[in-house]
């Protein structure tokens, strides 16, 4: 079966990672890792009590209290939705999503056989179903024999990179609650935002206490990508530790545990130490820089993308530039795809593996790849004023400015190509 078919195994085998930060990693993080190498014995499923007492105070100072029996962590993000998704859905629900949506959502519902219906987005962000479009696709999966159990959304957003404002969240989340169902929120990227005292995040576990399962894979902002960490945090009263306990059950039987030393290094994160916070902050002004230049460089071509507000990444959308693009044989995303990942030197991954259509043409741009190729370069830019003005990421962002300014040169004359 070809990858590009949306239906066959190609978003679970072929799906893009998180972006990553692109940076070293921090040294009391790699110190902690290490101290805990020695160690044999494996954490327990669902963590140890100091990792969840780590999480509880991460919620807490986030307006989320919490206690340890209601908190669970597993290697990954992904971990973690397979087994919600198991217990809410997998014995016949069905799971709506946001269109676009983080890539790896789908995979964990499709791996237990159950559909994932695609809610469109406002035009203003992504990661929350406009709610006028969420009451209507859960009448349609009703009226076709479905039974819609289960919504995944986002307030800081892969891959558009937005934030939800709170009013479209407050009308989602009751366009959700009074439909019955179950809502599990990704804030992996919620301390990321670029401007953080300009953006009003909520959670919808805020907003709706007793049925949103909260959901923070640790590589968005506290730990490199290949250590991977994520926590959970379940709803209050009784349905919250029914869920706990039986997400519990299914990471047992999947033996999803997180490494000993990973689990020491998360735990240290988790605390927010001084070292972590101010690499975290430093690293995401960078990104929000090279982001923005990014984002300038693309709108500038003729593209069309939300400026991004979070996150290491942003989403754009070159169906205003499609007869260029089909001069040079692309038609599609994935055809997209190959043509921005050979030409910029980095991946770009097409809308299609985040659940967009394949014949939209629209791509995720990481700026990770964009601070250098060595880790002095990224250091450097870790530490610079000026981190646009280095000669590396000068130089990657010409790049990017190029390839897209060529396809804007060519709409502009009407010619192919030469």
């Amino acid at each position: 079966m070809r990858r590009t078919d949306p239906e066959g195994h190609g978003p679970v085998r072929y799906g893009p990672p998180l972006p990553v930060d692109g940076l070293p990693v921090l040294p009391e993080l790699a110190a902690h890792l290490a101290a805990a190498a020695h160690r044999p014995e494996a954490q327990p499923v669902g963590g140890a009590p100091a990792l969840l007492e780590a999480a509880c105070g991460y919620w807490t100072r986030r307006g989320l209290p919490c206690v340890p029996d209601r908190v669970a962590a597993g290697p990954g993000a992904p971990a973690l939705l397979l087994a919600l998704t198991a217990a809410l859905a997998g014995d016949g629900g069905d799971v709506l999503v946001p269109r676009p949506r983080a890539s790896w959502w789908g995979p964990c519902a499709r791996l237990l056989g159950r559909p994932v219906f695609p809610v469109p987005t406002p035009a203003e962000s992504g990661g929350v179903p406009d709610p006028y479009a969420l009451l209507e696709t859960v009448r349609r999966v009703r009226a076709e024999g479905g039974d819609p159990r289960l919504l995944v959304l986002s307030v800081a957003d892969d891959p558009t990179a937005t934030v939800a404002p709170p009013e479209l969240l407050h009308e989602t989340v009751e366009a959700a609650a009074a439909e019955g169902l179950q809502l599990v929120s990704d804030e992996t990227w919620r301390d990321t935002l670029h401007a953080p005292h300009e953006t009003v995040l909520l959670s919808p576990a805020e907003m709706l206490p007793d049925r949103v399962t909260v959901v923070c894979d640790l590589a968005g902002s506290l730990l490199p990508a290949g250590w991977p960490a994520a926590v959970a945090r379940f709803p209050s009263g009784e349905a919250g530790e029914w869920l706990h306990a039986r997400v519990l059950d299914i990471l047992t039987a999947l033996g999803a545990r997180v490494a000993a030393p990973v689990a020491t290094a998360a735990g240290y994160a988790l605390d927010e130490p001084e070292p972590v916070t101010e690499r975290r902050e430093a690293a995401v002004r960078l990104h929000a820089r090279v982001a923005a230049a990014a984002h300038a460089r693309v709108v500038a071509a003729g593209a069309v993308a939300r400026p991004p507000q979070a996150g290491r990444h942003l989403y754009a959308d070159l169906g205003p530039l499609r007869e260029p693009l089909a001069a040079r044989g692309v038609g599609d995303a994935q055809e997209l795809e190959d043509f921005l990942t050979a030409r910029l030197g980095m991946p770009a991954p097409g809308g299609h593996r985040f659940g967009d259509d394949l014949g939209a043409l629209c791509v995720r741009l990481a700026t990770g790849p964009l601070l250098g190729g060595s880790d002095e370069e990224r250091t450097e830019c870790l530490t610079s004023p000026a981190p646009l003005e280095l000669p590396h990421v000068h130089r990657a962002l010409i790049t990017l400015g190029s390839v897209f300014d060529d396809l804007r040169d060519d709409a502009e004359r009407g010619e192919h190509p030469r």
